[in-house]
């Protein structure tokens, strides 16, 4: 991986990654939720997945706004 990006461009792969670390968290809340009454085992296999993509979207979002923190910004669910 000898790329070289402007900061621009690096900035738009972090926000695309924000975005799809998003879905993925809301993805694997639903099949929690999914799971939950029939699957123990897979809902808590899918509750860890999402606590995994929580914190991932909590980096991404210091690393994209400094300082702010996810209760201040608008929730998609």
């Amino acid at each position: 991986m000898t790329d070289v990006v402007d900061s621009d461009e690096l900035l738009r792969r972090m926000h695309r990654a924000r975005a799809c670390a998003r879905e993925q968290e809301l993805a694997w809340r639903a099949r929690r939720d999914e799971l939950r009454p029939t699957d123990p085992e897979g809902a808590r296999d899918a509750a860890v997945r999402t606590m995994a993509y929580e914190a991932v979207l909590r980096v991404l979002d210091e690393v994209l706004t400094p300082g702010r923190t996810r209760e201040d910004r608008p929730r998609a669910d």
